[in-house]
């Protein structure tokens, strides 16, 4: 079936185009907020680019997807009889080369899952981009926020729909036989991202009582019985294809840091309305073969049992010392090693850099350690035992909460959308026009794109560094405890010469990112050989690969993997925009997600840029109170005959929904 044409009549004021990505996202929301007029496209039929999240099936579809690297179809191929004498084209790639050597196991049996479907999907629709993955039906999902979520509990309609598969879409302005995209986890006072025809942020979700905070707490699952904890329950694959509309896989893993520049980003624009979040509850390290628990606060430094007393002692002077080491240069500065002036056991070495500072011994600096670990300390305490947050339903969740913001203040927004060339005016040389796949010319004052569009011409000159990422799900926890509900981060030191640290990050079925009695496992390095290759040794130590059948009496300890996909995502952090051939003033370059741990590179990014745009302008201010705007006359006169819904039944904003500081964002943390 042919796919769904619209016809697009731009209104001559020129926008200001931008496309996917979390960097995108944010700027676009800043134009927004400011009073820009924003067009946000995109190639793709889901949010977000290679920070999106998916279901399992449609985690499956962008494997396959990934794995054929098909070219997109060119609907307008006489596109260049557009460009004036006057006027040159510097075309887009129809090819995303951003991710390779694509590699997905299943250790069930796949047999078994022949004909099983997603457990509520509709009939699968005859649309040109639904494309089913090994004989999974993704079937339409809508999107939680449209129908008012139940935040944080297990039951929620985001469980079951969640994440921007292939066969996803959120904020859209078209394509009837989509389903809308990933959950949006927050009730969102004023925006609703899903919706043909419409903006991301179109409508109020029902989840938010008149007089309550914008960002409510999770419901925890109940506690599970020791006899449950103890033997794992038998997850078949048919299971989880079953059960794939509970997963919610993100193409790229991150923690928020508690005081790192996203949180406060977000907390300062309110966007935080829009999102709900969960601790990371323990800090792991992986020593002598074996996982354990890292004491992070001082209570946990005191009551921990792998610790002797001295070492105890010697632990907090250090990172007392570590809060305030500029005071004490002489300690760090030159060739000086903290090792011999702190005394530091063996142990405290291993916590301090592997599961602490989490830096690479080789290739970072003593300062650069000292640096991370204040970071790591200063963030405890904000909002849990650890410095760390994760959003319910997945990162891919934040550029989602971004768009919101920018369809609350006249954003559009269209998926399926191709961007052929830029439209480039001789005379001045600067970016006037963009010419979309079906031949229609939209102006615009600044085009944002993601680094993934740009063709192989203009980044002949650009080198660029890899990540190595790897996805499992598995049956029980790295680390058994009394409580499964345990969101965990562990960082593998280099199991050989010449290999980077590996870093680990386990999601529990409470953050709404996979099924019950199952785990999320992220691990992501940098690349030095193919993502197979680099991870799969650290999979083999904290694994157990084998089958049911073949499983060895050694093996039973260790989780058991039932299905895993191995990727390499090209990082294209740190590129100068100078590297990039013939590019317009007016074009701007993000980069794609990075190895590191947190956001930060993704908001200066955004924030650089729009103040290069908009010198004089605020980076996203907080929205207005409701009640402080002012109307004309000609908006109430609908109001007053009975159109718009009475005075009444407005919810009343808090004075804690007004507020910018840390309770604001507490509110929402489980």
């Amino acid at each position: 079936m042919a796919p769904f044409i619209y016809s697009l009549h731009w209104d001559p004021v020129p926008f200001q185009a931008c496309i996917a990505g979390l960097p995108e996202s944010i700027i676009a929301a800043a134009c927004a907020r400011s009073g820009q007029r924003v067009l946000h496209v995109d190639s793709r039929n889901y949010y977000g680019g290679n920070w999106a999240s998916f279901s399992f099936s449609g985690l499956l579809s962008w494997i396959k997807e990934n794995q054929q690297k098909t070219d997109l179809s060119d609907e307008c191929e006489d596109w260049r009889k557009l460009i004036l004498e006057d006027e040159e084209a510097i075309p887009l790639s129809s090819k995303d080369r951003t991710i390779q050597h694509v590699e997905d196991f299943c250790f069930g049996d796949q047999d078994s899952a022949e004909g099983v479907e997603e457990a509520g999907a509709l009939p699968k629709l005859p649309v040109f981009a639904a494309a089913a993955a090994q004989g999974v039906s993704p079937g339409p999902e809508e999107s939680p926020a449209a129908e008012g979520i139940s935040l944080g509990s297990e039951e929620s309609p985001a469980a079951e729909g969640v994440s921007p598969g292939p066969e996803k879409e959120d904020p859209a302005v078209e394509s009837p036989g989509e389903e809308a995209q990933s959950p949006e986890p927050e009730q969102a006072p004023g925006t609703d991202p899903a919706g043909a025809g419409t903006a991301p942020g179109s409508g109020a979700a029902p989840g938010t009582a008149p007089g309550e905070s914008p960002l409510e707490p999770a419901k925890a699952e109940p506690a599970p019985s020791e006899n449950a904890a103890q033997e794992p329950k038998k997850i078949t694959y048919s299971q989880i294809i079953r059960e794939g509309r509970r997963f919610n896989i993100d193409l790229v893993s991150k923690l928020l840091y508690s005081r790192g520049l996203l949180i406060d980003l977000l907390i300062k624009s309110n966007v935080s309305r829009y999102a709900e979040f969960k601790n990371a509850t323990r800090v792991l390290a992986f020593r002598e073969g074996k996982v354990e628990q890292v004491p992070c606060s001082r209570a946990d430094v005191f009551n921990s049992r792998q610790l002797t007393m001295v070492e105890k002692r010697m632990l907090m002077k250090f990172l007392t010392f570590c809060l305030d080491y500029e005071q004490h240069p002489e300690e760090y500065q030159g060739s000086v090693s903290l090792n011999k002036t702190r005394k530091l056991t063996p142990s405290l070495q291993h916590f301090i850099l592997h599961s602490i500072a989490m830096v690479s011994e080789a290739e970072s600096s003593t300062l650069q350690g000292l640096q991370a670990t204040r970071k790591f300390l200063q963030c405890l305490g904000r909002y849990g035992n650890t410095p760390f947050l994760f959003p319910l339903y997945g990162q891919g969740e934040i550029p989602q909460c971004f768009c919101r913001l920018c369809a609350v203040f006249g954003g559009i927004y269209c998926l399926r959308h191709a961007v052929r060339c830029l439209v480039l005016d001789r005379a001045s040389g600067r970016c006037k026009a963009i010419v979309d796949h079906f031949g229609q010319r939209i102006s615009a004052n600044y085009f944002i794109v993601e680094d993934s569009y740009l063709s192989e011409s203009t980044c002949t000159n650009v080198c660029y560094k890899q990540i190595s990422r790897a996805v499992l799900i598995t049956d029980q926890s790295i680390l058994n405890t009394d409580s499964e509900q345990q969101v965990s981060i562990l960082t593998v030191p280099p199991l050989e010469p010449g290999r980077a640290a590996v870093c680990v990050i386990e999601l529990c079925s409470s953050t709404m990112t996979c099924m019950k009695d199952t785990y999320l496992v992220h691990l992501t390095c940098p690349s030095t050989k193919t993502a197979r290759e680099d991870l799969e040794p650290v999979v083999q130590k904290l694994f157990n690969l084998n089958t049911e059948k073949e499983t060895e009496n050694e093996e039973l300890e260790k989780p058991r993997v039932l299905w895993a996909v191995y990727f390499n995502m090209r990082d294209s952090s740190g590129v100068e925009k100078s590297s990039y051939a013939g590019l317009p003033p007016n074009v701007y370059v993000c980069s794609g997600p990075d190895s590191a741990l947190g956001n930060d590179c993704a908001v200066k990014q955004a924030e650089t840029i729009f103040r290069e745009m908009f010198p004089t302008e605020e980076f996203c201010p907080a929205p207005p109170n409701p009640e402080d705007i002012i109307y004309d006359e000609d908006e109430i006169e609908p109001e007053e005959s009975g159109l718009n819904n009475s005075p009444e039944t407005k919810p009343e904003a808090s004075a804690e929904e007004n507020s910018s500081g840390d309770g604001h964002l507490y509110n929402k943390i489980y």
